[in-house]
């Protein structure tokens, strides 16, 4: 009888199953890792969409107080103390204080409004509730204009105004604030923007 033929099997060091449950471990590692990356990108991408909502608003009202220096219709209303609420601009002989320029709420004589809606003159286009939702702004666009007095060469004869804009997106922690510098030129009706500035928070 030939004893070779009944050697008893090799020992099992287990190698197999620890490869094994190693590379198990990297891939949820991996898999976990990838999941929390899709969520943190969803939230970026959300963030960034509330920012240009904001600067859009921003940017809307901006744009609207320089259409009333234009019209010649908005009054000079001298130091402004307090924010109204109106569609109606007003230019103040005060700058806003640098230091409450992150704090629309603080500008006095700031306007709040809503944009008039192009396709009916009664209704608003803009959603603002306190409660986020898809499609709904936090606060109405805030804007300040003051009147930073007579232009100087070589700018036409004209006036001078600082406008100030701000609006918040879904929530109140999204806000944008824009800045330019308007003429008005004497005689023309017309303006030009310069300077512009802007800025996220």
């Amino acid at each position: 009888m030939n004893m070779q033929q009944f050697r008893p099997p090799a020992r099992q060091l287990g190698l197999v199953m620890i490869s094994a449950l190693l590379l198990l471990l990297v891939a949820t590692i991996l898999a976990a890792a990838m999941f929390r990356s899709f969520g943190t990108q969803e939230k970026i991408a959300g963030n960034l969409r509330e920012k240009e909502r904001a600067m859009h608003a921003a940017v809307t009202a901006q744009q609207y107080a320089e259409w009333f220096l234009q019209s010649g219709a908005a009054p000079v209303a001298g130091v402004c103390k307090s924010v109204i609420d109106s569609t109606a601009a007003v230019v103040c002989s005060n700058q806003i204080n640098l230091q409450d320029i992150a704090n629309p709420a603080a500008w006095p004589g700031a306007v709040t409004y809503l944009p008039p809606n192009p396709a009916s003159s009664t209704s608003q286009n803009m959603e603002v509730t306190t409660t986020p939702g898809v499609g709904t702004y936090s606060s109405k666009p805030t804007f300040y204009i003051a009147d930073l007095g007579p232009s100087k060469p070589p700018l036409p004869n004209g006036e001078l105004y600082q406008i100030d804009a701000a609006a918040s997106g879904g929530t109140a922690d999204t806000v944008a604030v824009v800045e330019s510098t308007y003429l008005v030129v004497a005689g023309s009706g017309g303006g030009g923007r310069g300077g512009d500035t802007a800025g996220g928070l």
